[in-house]
């Protein structure tokens, strides 16, 4: 019996330019999709999900595993037409379980989904990975965004750090990194203009932590119990940075946070994406700590490392390398896999995907991949570094090697 962790692929549909031919051909199983063009809050047709599932199987494929089925703001806020975002919500859940799948990732990020600064930073070795760089972000907050109240939130020396920087560019290059950060959605273009994202933040001006948290509560409580009856379990990824953004709330950044979150709803369908990257920006994120802890209601695993350095800057490392200890999380999923298999549950085996993987060699006379962080060979090497330190660890364990499925 293959005792390794299944490996899967993110694809972004069929206008990705990473084919699933080609990702059939690192010798991933499955892929990680969504039906990106159905806007956020409509309820996914039946159909479309069987038509997607027919062209994914015919590349010889699986698609057990959502990602994501995206959280409308409304619902995030409680405001406006919320109530109907929620039925289309469940609605969804319905139908994917009842076209067999098992897992739908989703978020509770406010506004944006994740933030980086530099989508093309150049390592050493002539690769390229995505970075975030905190001097950077404040430029956009402080003279893009201007949003009220964030000089004070920045400090004296970060403010006047980013204005240097704000200065040092063209205004040329000033509208593109502000368009590129308004435009950080995995997946899709929201088109949004500067004036579009100070509207939503506005949303959040009397909702802090503690609501935002009571509204993940509600939101969990209105549909896990429709998850549970269409056989499906959802799977929280966590806050990308894990920490606050533009004055934006994050409550799902820390193992407690994990833990109040798996608490709300206490359900198997109620569980975690696994995502090392994320969480991994944090020193004080015990990330093989984590499996070990929270194991059983991880549904879904998201594999990168990213390098922190002391001024806050992060960048995506490669995935063997960086601040993680990858082999001591692998080894954890790896005995949360065994014990799950020992203890008969049938899901016990657990779906990996290389995240954000670098820009190298033929990457770049590739046409630009759908969403950053996500070219074809970057994240083959990820995905063969992983493969290999799988090998390695459960040989060394159970003294003979394991045939892949």
């Amino acid at each position: 019996m293959n005792t390794l962790m299944a490996e899967a692929m993110r694809w972004f549909g069929p206008g990705d330019t990473v084919s699933l031919n080609e990702i059939r051909q690192t010798g991933a199983t499955a892929v990680f999709t969504a039906l990106h063009e159905i806007p956020y809050g409509e309820a996914w047709p039946a159909a479309a999900i069987a038509e997607r599932q027919a062209a994914i199987a015919a590349a010889g494929l699986e698609w057990r595993i959502v990602e994501s089925v995206p959280v409308h703001e409304g619902i995030k806020t409680r405001t406006g037409d919320f109530a109907r975002f929620l039925e289309n919500y469940r609605l969804t859940l319905q139908r994917l379980g009842a076209a067999g799948i098992e897992v739908v990732v989703y978020n509770f990020m406010p506004v944006l989904d994740w933030v980086r600064t530099d989508l093309r930073h150049r390592l050493p070795d002539g690769s390229e990975a995505l970075l975030y760089d905190p001097v950077k972000f404040a430029a956009f907050d402080l003279f893009a965004l201007q949003r009220p109240g964030a000089a004070a939130e920045w400090g004296a020396e970060r403010t006047e750090a980013a204005r240097r920087y704000w200065t040092s560019i063209s205004s040329a290059e000033q509208t593109a990194f502000t368009q590129q950060t308004l435009d950080l959605f995995p997946g899709v273009r929201l088109g949004l203009t500067v004036e579009d994202f100070r509207a939503m933040l506005a949303r959040y001006a009397a909702i802090d932590a503690t609501r935002l948290r009571e509204h993940l509560r509600l939101f969990l409580e209105a549909v896990v119990p429709t998850a549970e009856a269409a056989g499906v379990r959802l799977a929280i990824h966590p806050d990308d940075p894990p920490f606050s953004v533009l004055g934006l709330a994050r409550i799902v950044s820390t193992e407690a946070d994990l833990q109040q979150v798996l608490a709300m709803v206490d359900s198997p369908a109620n569980g975690l994406c696994y995502c090392t990257g994320s969480l991994g920006v944090r020193a004080d994120n015990d990330l093989a700590g984590m499996v070990r802890r929270l194991g059983p209601r991880i549904h879904a695993v998201h594999l990168r490392s990213v390098q922190r350095e002391p001024d806050g800057v992060f960048y995506e490392a490669n995935h063997l390398e960086g601040s993680a200890d990858m082999a001591g999380v692998v080894r954890a999923l790896l005995d949360e896999q065994r014990a799950r298999r020992s203890a008969g549950r049938a899901d016990w085996r657990l779906t990996l995907r290389p995240d954000h993987g670098h820009v190298l060699l033929d990457d770049f006379t590739r046409p630009a991949p759908a969403c950053p962080g996500y070219p074809l060979i970057g994240r083959l090497r990820g995905l063969a570094e992983l493969r290999g330190l799988q090998h390695g660890l459960a040989f060394g364990r159970d003294g003979e090697r394991c045939a892949r499925a």
